[in-house]
């Protein structure tokens, strides 16, 4: 009976427990196949190559494109100033180291590398003509490219007379041509490429040097001026600049 009382007596003391208000959030189920999926999405490693492998082919045509976009500007604009300037327009008529009667005709289309010197000279002149004789060799040693032809006119008309040009330009490339006139003609010829040139004073022998522009001009096919090269280049870099004026030449006037 006491057993009886204690248990009814706790029974109603101690209610039983009550659930919470708000039942805990369970944890969702684990997702089958999350790993298969990942690994499906992801690229296999050469077609991760591929792809870098295409985004940098396409950076650099866009950077070539660029580069030539640049380039094709820079010689349009060359062109406009060469073409305000139009060195070498008109004509001239010199006599060859043999005696034969040349003008600016003759030369039409053909690649010229000409230099205005004189045959007195002690060694500026020397010196500009065996460079630019081993710069037109260097070109003919490559196949496919149209010839150039050296060409010397005379600044100092007075002593470089027929026979003394052909003295002198045999020491240098072998289709050399050298040209000479009376003093207008070669003023004339000078005029049109702006060249300066200047006698100075005779000494006690009578002989005297010339001061005049040491230049190599680039002729194009339209016998108009396209670059100079002064002391400082060299005849590869000469070789170099005449080889990229063919590949890129349009004629100057229409």
């Amino acid at each position: 009976m006491f057993r009886a009382l204690l248990l009814a007596r706790c029974l109603t003391r101690c209610p039983p427990p009550r659930p919470p208000p708000h039942p805990l959030p369970r944890p969702p189920p684990p997702r089958r196949g999350l790993r298969s999926q990942a690994g499906a999405a992801a690229l296999p490693l050469w077609g991760r190559v591929a792809v870098a492998a295409g985004a940098a082919a396409a950076v650099g045509a866009g950077w070539l494109y660029l580069r030539e976009e640049r380039a094709r500007r820079r010689r349009a604009r060359r062109r406009a100033e060469l073409r305000a300037l139009a060195l070498g327009q008109g004509d001239f008529a010199l006599l060859d180291q043999e005696g034969r009667r040349r003008s600016k005709a003759d030369f039409r289309g053909q690649w010229v590398l000409l230099y205005f010197g004189f045959t007195h000279c002690p060694d500026i002149c020397p010196e500009e003509l065996g460079k630019l004789s081993r710069a037109v060799a260097l070109l003919e040693r490559e196949p496919g490219l149209p010839p150039v032809q050296p060409l010397f006119i005379t600044v100092d008309p007075e002593r470089d007379d027929v026979a003394a040009l052909g003295r002198y330009v045999r020491d240098f490339h072998p289709r050399l041509l050298g040209l000479t006139g009376s003093p207008e003609e070669v003023r004339a010829a000078g005029s049109a490429y702006r060249v300066y040139a200047s006698t100075g004073p005779k000494d006690e022998d009578g002989d005297y040097l010339v001061d005049h522009t040491v230049l190599i001009y680039l002729l194009g096919p339209d016998g108009l001026f396209l670059d100079y090269y002064g002391r400082s280049k060299t005849d590869v870099q000469i070789a170099q600049s005449v080889r990229r004026h063919m590949e890129t030449y349009e004629p100057l006037l229409d």
